[in-house]
């Protein structure tokens, strides 16, 4: 991860040879720079905030931040300018080694909302590394006995760098015997030799003392030198010949160790000792060559000693020589080629980032929940990923960049129908036989207040005797909300009106979390024989913003002072009471009434409309027999949406023409009784 530096960092400052090229692929997302290595600390690269098209002021807020595979901290961004810099030392050879191509893949991530963008910084090979001799000292051992135009090979240097910094050339100290031939290829290092130019006799110059001098191609040049020591001797004239110069094998990665690779051949025309070869690994051959193959010195078989990965190396350039018995002994050399072939033999990884978890439950299409990156150390189809969502939900893949993928949302969420998904994405390589990695995304949805609380009920009703005592607990409502937590909280209240001259809440109150419903008040048949009400959910901003509600309708049937009980057969019926209420602040609508009374010494409860329910259990009977006129509770639950008329709310005193003829016959002792009622109802309103 690399951190943004606090301080300040301008372009200005910098040396304009810094000042390198930003431009975006055409139709890749991908941004790129370039930075020469062994850049200083706080070299500019680019204007990576400008570039993006993102403001400074934004970097902050929106946490920007920046992720890399490589090494963590070699480039860093000025949060405050939005330029990115040289942190620390970039090494190319340590980076890359000797490939091609090297650069530092960035991930540049913000939030509020989600983005990812892809930079590629590409790091410059420079001339810093100058040719190596492995040797500084070389001898070879010369018969003078040797024809014209015969060669010796000697050991060429080495440059860590690439490119045109990496072209060596070789010159030999001027003299009348030996000249410098160099031998180059596109696959294989160049193989220097000495040419026999002029006959050699020992007794006239036993020894030569030659410098081969190796210059790159950079600028400046670097250059290394090693010395050629040269001893002339006579006798054992034959050097051993192997039958090729070149030998090419190649090797599946999964070869197992112990295998021949090839054998090397190489004769002698000496007789005796002379003629006898002895193969060895050349003294510039590596040690990571010879902690792979053995060579067997006396029949030139070499065999693989270690694994192979082709992800690691892909091929190996070994040098061997043949060396025969003389006194001096004479030697010769050649060259094996072994590329490694590639298997799949490497699965795939899943890497997810940035989960932006829990989602709301009414979170818009393409929200992302998270980023997730797919690799493939194989190369070739092996190395080709897909990657897919199992099972199937509400979400899919969206491939933003290669092997670089958005896990999204694709369609509608419902918590209270799944609360939560466990994805599984899986990445399958194109190999055969194909290779897979998964992972796992938890994701939970988070509930939002998209239901209203619904009644058990749409409908109730119920009788209730006149003449209660004030705080009779007459009936309890009860209501369910699906969403979860907070937005499953309900509440009840009373929707206020007036009933005649005194508001409803004089008369009845409920119970705002428990939903009973309580008589404030005795209650007179003869004043009030009908009584509608609505209990609903409180103000929306009562609890929290954007909560919903559900209203309903209730009214009370009053019954003359009387003994109720049930029909034949049927138990008595016991109203619970309590001895206070608690009232509810006033809600603000109204719903339709249920209607006015009725007029039989019988009543039905209601379970929903028009559809009368038939008792179990502990529930109210169909039918009571009541002595005087009828009282009824009745509850109806209305749509939220509905228009509701308030001046039909509450609806009392209204009866049939048969029950005003019964009252008249009951003559001044119950028109009596119910001025003493109207009585008692004023001074309630005082």
């Amino acid at each position: 991860m690399l951190f943004a530096r606090e301080g300040g960092l301008t372009a200005w400052s910098l040396p304009l040879s810094l000042l390198l090229l930003a431009a975006w692929e055409a139709g890749s997302g991908q941004l790129h720079y370039s930075v020469p290595e062994e850049a200083k600390h706080g070299a500019f690269v680019g204007r990576i905030a400008q570039d993006l098209g993102l403001e400074l002021a934004e970097l902050v807020p929106r946490l920007f931040r920046v992720a890399s595979k490589e090494r963590g901290d070699l480039l860093e961004v000025n949060l405050q300018n939005g330029i990115l810099f040289v942190n620390s030392r970039i090494d190319r050879e340590e980076l890359c080694g000797r490939s091609a191509e090297c650069g530092i893949h960035l991930e540049v991530i913000v939030d509020r909302p989600l983005q990812v963008f892809h930079v590629e910084v590409k790091v410059e090979d420079i001339n810093d590394n100058p040719p190596v001799f492995r040797s500084r000292e070389q001898r070879l051992f010369i018969p003078e006995n040797r024809q014209l135009d015969s060669r010796f090979p000697i050991e060429g240097a080495a440059d860590a760098d690439i490119g045109a910094n990496a072209l060596l050339t070789y010159t030999l100290s001027p003299n009348d015997y030996f000249s410098l031939e160099v031998q180059a290829s596109d696959e294989l290092s160049k193989s220097l030799s000495l040419k026999l130019r002029k006959s050699l006799d020992r007794e006239e110059t036993p020894e030569f003392h030659l410098l081969l001098r190796a210059t790159d191609g950079g600028k400046p040049e670097l250059e290394d030198t090693a010395q050629l020591l040269i001893s002339v001797l006579d006798i054992n004239d034959n050097t051993p010949v192997f039958e090729q110069a070149l030998y090419r094998v190649h090797l599946l990665e999964t070869t197992a160790n112990g295998t021949l690779v090839t054998t090397l051949n190489a004769s002698d025309a000496d007789g005796g000792v002379n003629g006898e070869v002895v193969f060895s690994f050349g003294n510039d051959v590596s040690p990571n060559i010879q902690e792979k193959f053995k060579i067997e010195p006396s029949s030139g078989e070499i065999r693989l000693i270690d694994n192979l990965d082709y992800e690691e190396t892909k091929s190996y350039e070994i040098q061997v020589k043949a060396v025969d018995k003389g006194s001096p002994p004479m030697s010769n050399h050649c060259k094996v080629l072994v590329k490694v072939l590639d298997v799949n033999d490497n699965a795939p990884e899943v890497v997810i980032t940035s989960v932006s978890l829990p989602i709301r439950e009414d979170a818009p299409f393409s929200t992302v929940i998270a980023l997730i990156s797919v690799s493939d150390l194989d190369s070739g189809v092996n190395g080709e990923v897909t990657c897919s969502l199992s099972p199937h939900s509400p979400f899919k893949l969206v491939s933003s960049f290669k092997n670089y993928y958005s896990l999204v949302l694709d369609s509608t969420l419902d918590r209270e129908s799944t609360s939560g998904y466990a994805l599984v994405v899986t990445a399958r390589d194109g190999g055969s036989p194909s290779l897979w990695a998964s992972a796992t995304v938890s994701v939970e949805v988070a509930d939002v207040n998209d239901n209203a609380p619904v009644f058990a009920q749409p409908e109730y009703t119920v009788f209730v005797k006149e003449n209660n005592p004030p705080g009779s607990h007459i009936f309890t409502v009860c209501a369910r909300d699906a969403d979860a937590q907070e937005n499953a909280l309900v509440s009840y209240s009373l929707v206020e009106r007036r009933v005649g001259e005194r508001l409803l809440s004089s008369y009845v109150s409920v119970h705002a979390e428990s939903g009973k419903v309580f008589a404030l008040q005795p209650l007179d048949h003869e004043e009030l024989e009908l009584l509608q009400f609505q209990p609903r959910q409180p103000n929306p901003d009562w609890r929290y913003s954007a909560s919903l509600r559900a209203g309903m309708h209730s009214s009370v049937h009053l019954e003359e002072a009387g003994i109720l009980r049930a029909g034949p057969g049927g138990p008595d019926q016991q109203w619970p009471t309590v001895s206070s209420a608690t009232p509810e602040p006033e809600a603000g609508e109204v719903s339709p009434p249920v209607g006015a009374g009725v007029n039989s010494n019988s009543w039905t409860f209601k379970y929903g409309p028009g559809n009368p329910k038939q008792p179990g259990p502990g529930e109210l009977p169909d039918k009571f027999i009541i002595p005087g006129s009828p009282a009824i509770i009745s509850i109806r639950q209305e749509p939220t949406n509905s228009q509701i008329d308030k001046s039909d709310f509450i609806t009392f005193g209204k009866k049939e023409e048969s029950k005003k003829k019964k009252k008249k016959k009951k003559g001044n002792k119950t028109q009596e009784k119910k001025e003493k009622g109207n009585s008692t109802t004023d001074n309630s309103d005082q």
